[in-house]
Formats: C-alpha cells, sequence, structure tokens
C-alpha cells in the first residue's frame, strides 16, 4: 500500500523518491517483464517517481537517507514498528532531522494491538477482514477477490491521511505522525456494508446487506454474452417488465412490485431479471435499455476495456516510449482538476536511476555518494 498511496500523490505532482535496498523493490518482478526488475505492475505503480538505492542497515545508508529527509515534506514507510526502530527510523528519530515531517507509518495492524508484528499482505488482509468470506455470504464459498484491492484501498486512505496532515501543518507548522492499518481500514470497508442488524444493541436482525449479498446479483447471461443491469429504484422495475413484455408478471409477483417483499427475497427477484436477459442478445439488451433509461453496461474483459470507446474518447490510455523498455500502453490519471492542467508525469525508473542526483541535490557528500553507489552495485 505504500507504493500506491505514493502513486497517487505523485499523479497529484509530488516529487516521489523511491528508496529501495540494493535487491530492489519485490515488485519490480511481478507480472510481465522485458528486462529484469521492470515488470508490468511496478510500473504501473511507480510511474513518475525517483528511485535511489540505500543500504539502511548501514550508517552511511541511514545518514545518506536522514539528509534527504531535512529537504522533504512527507517521509512514507509501510514496515512494522519493529524494524524502524532497529533500523532508527522511528519517528523521533526522523523528526530529529525534520521537526515539520509529515511522518506516515503504513501497517498491516495497529501497532497497540496483538497482530502489531504479524506479516501482513494483501491475500491474508482479505481473509482476516470479512471480505474473502462475504462470498461465502453469497453462496459461494470464501475466496479472495482477484485483484490488490486491499493494497490500493489502503493506499488511497493513506494518501488522503497524508494530505490532511499537510493542510495541519499548514496552519500549525508542526509536523505530525501518522499510522495507517491495512486490517483495520478493510474491516471498517467491509462492516459499513455488512455489520447489518449488528449495529443496534441488542441486534436488530442478521449481519450482511442483503441486497448486495444475493447470488443472483452478477453480470447475466444473454444469449451471446453477458449484461450487467441494475434495477436501482421502483421506476427501473416496473420500466424493466414493462419493455421487455411482462407487465403482467411485474404485477403479480410481489418480489418485483413490492419493496418489502423484494427485501426479503433480492435473490429471487434478481433471478427473475436474468431469467428475462436470457431471452436476447447482448446488444439488443443495450439497446433496449439504455433507450428505456435503465442502468446497464457491457460486462468488459481486460482486453476489451482497452478497446472501449469511452476511455479512448478521454485518452485513459496513452503509448510511450520508455528509456529502457521502450514501447508502452500506460493508465490515464482519472482526476480533472477544472482549469488545471494534469500535471506531467515521468516512467517509473529504473533500479537506483536517481541516486546520484537525488542525494546531490540533499546535500550530501560526492564522495559519499560515490562510495553508497559502489556499495550498491557491489551488493
Amino acid at each position: 500500500m505504500g507504493p500506491w498511496a505514493t502513486h497517487v500523490l505523485a499523479d497529484y505532482g509530488a516529487d516521489v523518491i523511491l528508496v529501495e535496498p540494493p535487491g530492489g523493490d519485490i515488485m519490480r518482478r511481478a507480472s510481465a517483464q522485458r528486462h529484469d526488475r521492470m515488470g508490468a505492475v511496478f510500473m504501473h505503480g511507480a510511474r513518475g517517481k525517483r528511485s535511489i538505492v540505500l543500504d539502511l542497515k548501514t550508517e552511511r545508508g541511514r545518514d545518506a537517507l536522514l539528509a534527504l529527509v531535512g529537504t522533504a515534506d512527507v517521509f512514507v514507510h509501510n514496515v512494522r514498528r519493529a524494524a524502524m526502530r532497529r533500523l532508527r527510523l522511528t519517528y523521533d528519530e526522523v523528526a530529529r532531522a525534520n521537526a515539520r515531517i509529515v511522518y506516515a507509518s503504513l501497517v498491516g495492524y495497529g501497532q497497540d494491538g496483538p497482530y502489531a508484528a504479524r506479516p501482513a499482505y494483501d491475500d491474508l488482509i482479505q481473509g482476516a477482514s470479512g471480505l474473502a468470506a462475504t462470498f461465502a455470504m453469497a453462496g459461494d464459498e470464501p475466496r479472495y477477490v482477484p485483484a490488490l484491492v486491499v493494497d490500493r484501498t489502503a493506499g488511497i486512505v493513506a494518501a488522503s491521511a497524508i494530505l490532511a496532515a499537510l493542510v495541519e501543518r499548514s496552519r500549525t507548522g508542526t509536523g505530525r505522525a501518522l499510522e495507517v492499518p491495512m486490517f483495520e481500514t478493510m474491516v471498517e470497508l467491509v462492516l459499513a456494508d455488512h455489520l447489518g442488524g449488528d449495529s443496534f444493541v441488542p441486534p436488530e436482525g442478521d449481519a450482511g446487506y442483503a441486497r448486495i449479498l444475493a447470488r443472483n446479483r452478477k453480470p447475466s447471461r444473454t444469449t451471446d454474452g453477458y449484461v450487467c443491469v441494475l434495477l436501482y429504484n421502483e421506476a427501473h422495475w416496473k420500466r424493466f417488465f414493462e419493455v421487455c413484455g411482462e407487465s403482467e408478471r411485474y404485477r403479480g409477483d410481489a418480489r418485483l412490485h413490492d419493496p418489502a417483499a423484494r427485501v426479503l427475497d433480492y435473490d429471487g427477484a434478481y433471478g427473475e431479471v436474468a431469467r428475462v436477459l436470457a431471452t436476447r442478445t447482448t446488444a439488443e439488451w443495450l439497446a433496449t435499455l439504455e433507450a428505456a433509461d435503465i442502468p446497464v453496461m457491457p460486462l468488459y474483459d481486460v482486453a476489451q476495456l482497452q478497446r472501449d470507446p469511452h476511455l479512448q474518447s478521454v485518452g485513459f490510455f496513452e503509448e510511450i516510449e520508455h528509456p529502457t523498455e521502450g514501447r508502452l500502453r500506460t493508465l490515464g490519471f482519472p482526476v480533472s482538476f477544472a482549469g488545471a492542467d494534469v500535471p506531467a508525469r515521468g516512467v517509473a525508473p529504473t533500479l537506483g536511476e536517481h541516486t546520484r542526483s537525488v542525494l546531490l541535490e540533499a546535500g550530501v557528500a560526492e564522495a559519499d555518494v560515490e562510495a553508497l553507489i559502489r556499495r550498491s552495485e557491489g551488493c
């Protein structure tokens, strides 16, 4: 989540300096790659950042980092508190180098609880937070969402917390330590939907949000593929069965025309919608339901997304030339600010590409910089 939090900040225009160990960030080898340590997942998350290599277990590496801290607004790490103590890079130690620093600890679990020392990865937190179990609540078996939703979600929360701390510093003039745990962040996300009846003391019904747990809440089969339809309000339910020629079915089934009855059997109601959708092609449904102002979208796979006319129109995908990786497809910046240009974004850095320039900018002596580079290249 640290790389994703700083990805968000880099997209907003921050100068993000990625401090890597001599072997490089582990994510450099994730997914497809043309050259070693320049994997696709890393390149999408590290665009626009500068990379330096430091061995923080050495005195010289730690001193160089603290010199860099003296020029920075924010210090972000995603390492457990005990490890930061061993490195002598706690908030108090870092703040001695820069009292205005915003020190962001991105951790697996709140560091004052019994899980503090446990390792945390996306899959583990999906399971521990209840997210994986919601599939079982919906009639399937527990499973992980096939995306790094914990890292991304917690990273976005961390980025917003960092920005809030910077706003506070602009008012007070002092920095602050903040902590963003993956586990608690995802528990809030899951339970905001699914605490349900357990929100009350004593409970008022079962946990779980019945509508989004319905087994038939999923893309529906058509005669030649799938379509995504959401009947969100009563007008949608009535109009859907009208345009399908099944008004009599709508009037005769309480689950379709009565919200109180539908709450008791969302799965059955969605099953009726799925039954109807299976009778025509995807293209027919898209045309019919769009004309009737009923929420509908096609089901895209990853390859189809790249051909989507809307994404093409807004310029979401762009092809660029990377200095070492050649022609690449990049992902767009989704936020727009009225009257402002999107900040220029660079490409993902090669390992240690900016070690020399960044450390010299921070005031590290040239002889020390050369010694650090020789050490990193020898590891």
